[in-house]
């Protein structure tokens, strides 16, 4: 399962987890926190940007390999996540 994202092909049959996130600028710190994280403290945090994490990373290693897709609004982010579990249902 091949997915032809905005950063390239990504292989979906070797994601070990999937999730999106906000990223989010804390008191000048950038981190990547949930997203109900991110709505439960739109007050106190800015979201500068959305990512949909495809991590490959087995339990057992400590180097991270996985790839990432930033998008502006939540909107484009829920979209790229329609089109990637499409791939799950077929």
């Amino acid at each position: 399962m091949i997915y032809n994202s905005k950063i390239g092909e990504i292989e979906l049959s070797k994601v070990i987890r999937l999730y999106p996130a906000a990223v989010v600028d804390v008191d000048g710190e950038i981190a990547q926190m949930s997203l109900e994280w991110a709505d439960m403290n739109s007050k106190k945090v800015t979201v500068a940007s959305y990512v949909l994490v495809f991590d490959f990373t087995l339990p057992s290693e400590k180097i991270r390999d996985k790839k990432e897709i930033y998008f502006e609004t939540k909107d484009e982010l829920f979209l790229a996540m329609q089109e990637v579990a499409q791939f799950f249902q077929e």
